[in-house]
């Protein structure tokens, strides 16, 4: 009887989560939001439609409890045979509910199948296991949770996915810790060789909603040429000692939408990449970020278009690095809008790539051989930050940066708060000309045409010991539009520059 009565009052729930989610389905996915930014021509010319996600709860699907497949849920015991004859069960027919109850659940790879929710009930945990031959034999494919080539899948319920990135340390140290390399064949090398947390490739109509990622060894949400992806009211949470825990990496990935998230990261936390194909209509909205790396980083993996991404209410503290755009390979960046942000930068360590710098577009070749794209129509719009060092805009003789304008732009600069901090550089890493050491000034510009700086101000702590307010060389630079921008201590208001000015073209 008492079993009989858990699993009534088990299915209850579940029936009232999917009665709950088709009903917000219907909210979200109606005929008129069903977008999740305005119909854009691919690069094939098409012009695509955001499709309704997870069409399949219509109420025909079916619930399967991992308990009932055996699953033991104490941390110890392997339950990835009892998960996965879940996941395979409930993706037959109409597809349906794979009910993670409270518990602990250790497991090798999880592949998701079509037409599932993947309910990580409160107080779940799944933990990704720490030995390789418990992963794929491709390193492509080192996932703890793995949808490959599927449609109408949904990770949600607000449990944790663990991936123990603390027993991938070799050795602890207090700039960046040394991790275990899995690296046996010399697919990866170095610090790539670890798994992923949760992985979808080739698949689309994603939702990842309501979930902790806790602890990736390596990068944390990963989508590979995917299409109308949802990530939403996600926190994640990464070591900041341990290298490359990017927060999250949408790759050669088009229809994104990222909202109400909360990343807390060693590594990048959101990283825009192209390495097989474009990526096009990606906006991140309304989240929080921090970070020993960059707050947003495009790149440096480059070899295809970006276009059309926005970047709006977000909030940035304590992060390396700010707004980053890393271009190094012959792919393209433009029409990116950066607007409404509150960001606070500081430096860390310079084995980490950056320098406090609140907004960083580099674009220059990876090496010799290396053709590069062009950066182009990128703009900050109402941006308010406090920051260690300067802005940093800088192309090169084979990219010249432009239509790049910072409008309703206010800078506080103060002094590093760490005193063992005694030289400045410019940081052009990876590859072009590695650190350099340069004096620090509020705003530089080099290689760069037709940016303009409108209501821009600059203030300065008392205590600076740098009082460049604005750098840029008239051979490099061609068409610089200055309105209202204004250098100021914190406790004066001398003007700067308060009229249009431009230099000769080039």
């Amino acid at each position: 009887m008492e079993k009989i009565g858990r699993t009534a009052v088990l299915l209850l729930v579940v029936s009232l989560c999917m009665i709950l989610y088709v009903h917000k389905g219907s909210e979200n996915n109606g005929p008129k939001s069903q977008k999740v930014l305005p119909p854009t021509a691919s690069s094939a010319g098409r012009v695509e439609e955001q499709q309704p996600l997870a069409p399949y709860l219509n109420g025909r699907g079916h619930v399967c409890n991992v308990l009932d497949y055996g699953a033991r849920a104490t941390g110890e015991d392997f339950d990835t045979h009892a998960l996965q004859r879940a996941i395979d069960d409930c993706a037959t027919g109409d597809g349906g509910l794979v009910y993670v109850p409270p518990g602990d659940y250790l497991t090798a790879t999880l592949y998701l199948r079509s037409n599932i929710v993947l309910y990580i009930e409160q107080n779940a945990t799944i933990y990704g296991s720490p030995n390789q031959s418990d992963y794929p034999a491709e390193y492509s494919r080192w996932y703890v949770i793995l949808a490959d080539s599927v449609e109408n899948v949904e990770i949600t319920g607000g449990g944790t996915v663990d991936g123990q990135a603390e027993k991938f340390v070799v050795r602890y140290d207090t700039r960046k810790n040394i991790m275990v390399s899995w690296n046996q064949t010399g697919d990866c090398k170095g610090d790539e060789c670890r798994p992923r947390l949760l992985g979808f490739i080739d698949s689309r109509n994603i939702r990842v909603k309501d979930v902790f990622l806790h602890q990736p060894a390596y990068w944390c949400l990963h989508t590979v040429r995917c299409n109308h992806v949802v990530v939403e009211g996600v926190k994640i949470f990464g070591d900041f000692n341990i290298p490359n825990n990017d927060g999250i990496d949408i790759q050669d990935t088009n229809n994104t939408r990222i909202v109400n998230c909360r990343i807390d990261t060693g590594d990048d936390a959101i990283c825009p990449k192209t390495i097989s194909g474009p990526l096009f209509n990606l906006t991140v909205s309304d989240s929080w970020i921090r970070t020993k790396s960059s707050a947003v980083k495009f790149g440096s993996d480059s070899r295809h278009d970006f276009h059309h991404l926005r970047f709006e209410r977000l909030t940035i503290v304590d992060s390396h690095r700010g707004l980053a755009l890393q271009l190094r390979d012959e792919g393209s960046i433009s029409d990116v809008v950066f607007s409404d942000i509150v960001l606070s930068t500081r430096y860390y360590d310079p084995s980490w790539w950056g320098g406090a710098e609140p907004i960083y577009i580099t674009a220059c070749p990876r090496g010799p051989s290396t053709l590069v794209g062009s950066i182009s129509d990128i703009q900050f719009i109402n941006i308010v930050g406090t920051s260690e060092n300067g802005v940093f805009l800088s192309g090169s003789p084979h990219s010249i940066l432009r239509r790049i304008n910072l409008q309703n732009v206010t800078l506080s600069f103060v002094a590093a708060g760490r005193s063992d901090i005694t030289e400045s550089y410019h940081d052009y890493r990876p590859g072009c000309q590695g650190l350099v050491s340069h004096n620090s000034s509020g705003i530089f510009v080099e290689y760069a045409k037709d940016v303009s700086f409108e209501d821009v101000t600059v203030n300065w702590a008392s205590n600076l010991d740098w009082d460049t307010p604005f750098e840029f060389t008239p051979k490099s630079v061609g068409r610089i539009s200055l309105s209202n921008v204004v250098s100021a201590t914190f406790s004066s208001d001398f003007p700067f520059l308060t009229e249009k000015s431009g230099v000769a073209s080039i």
